[in-house]
């Protein structure tokens, strides 16, 4: 599970099993997400602008440095690491 730096703009991950992946500095713009488990996943430095994050569950991630102006709501961010993690236009 390691798709370090990949370009995943616009891919389809709904449902998707990502426990533990290592997504550091992964490009997830206008990405689906939903319901996708993303439990103890590295995204540090993701960009996730626009990504679909409704009902994700992100426990324990690592989010250092992401852009998740993105769509949160009903996301599990249950003790995820948003040191530096930018919101600015989030749907929370």
């Amino acid at each position: 599970k390691y798709l370090v730096q990949a370009d995943l703009h616009g891919a389809n991950l709904s449902g998707a099993n990502l426990t533990d992946a290592n997504l550091t500095g992964v490009k997830l713009t206008d990405a689906n997400l939903t319901n996708a488990n993303l439990t103890d996943a590295n995204l540090d430095d993701a960009n996730l602008t626009d990504a679909n994050l409704r009902f994700a569950n992100l426990t324990r991630a690592n989010l250092t440095r992401a852009n998740l102006s993105a769509n949160l709501d009903d996301a599990n961010l249950t003790s995820a690491n948003l040191s530096l993690a930018d919101l600015h236009d989030a749907e929370l």
